[in-house]
């Protein structure tokens, strides 16, 4: 029951501080609600005995990237006024499109019952190893390698739009 409780409060946080990353007005109202949701998310991963992954939620996410996120939102400058004009007509309608699609399509998986959501519960691991490093890496480096190193990828690429936006000057004419 406790357990219960603690999943739906901290699932509530998670999805309160997605919802201020989407809604707030102030990048760094966003990226406090990012945080917010990263913390909670390392603890549905506690309650899952999955203590490594975690840990490297809360080393990684929540302090090495937010950190990074911080430092950009701080060189692109949060005191000047945004343009609030849309650039692009219809690119609301087009992402709400999408996500009833995504929505819907969610909901038929779901209700059809012909989807297996833990496709790994055949070969469920012993709880001595559940969480740890074994139990992560032997996965991650075969099954998942090609998800890991695109992860790599977009990291690395997102560092250096951030670092070209930051650095980007518009010419007065």
């Amino acid at each position: 029951m406790v357990e219960t409780l603690l999943f739906v409060v901290v699932g509530l946080v998670a999805l309160l501080g997605a919802l201020t990353v989407v809604v707030a007005p102030n990048p760094v109202h966003s990226a406090l609600g990012l945080l917010a949701t990263l913390l909670a998310v390392a603890v549905l991963y506690v309650l899952q005995l999955a203590h490594l992954v975690a840990a490297v939620q809360v080393i990684v996410y929540a302090g090495a990237v937010m950190t990074l996120f911080l430092f950009v939102i701080m060189l692109i400058g949060v005191d000047k006024d945004d343009i609030r004009k849309e650039s692009l007509p219809f690119q609301r309608w087009v992402v709400g499109a999408v996500s009833a699609v995504i929505v819907v399509f969610a909901a038929v998986l779901t209700l059809s019952g012909d989807f297996d959501w833990v496709p790994a519960a055949a070969s469920v691991p012993s709880p001595d190893i559940n969480g740890t490093v074994e139990a992560v890496a032997e996965p991650l480096f075969t099954d998942w390698v090609l998800a890991f190193e695109a992860t790599a990828l977009l990291l690395t690429v997102a560092a250096a739009g951030a670092i070209a936006l930051a650095h980007y000057r518009r010419r007065v004419t």
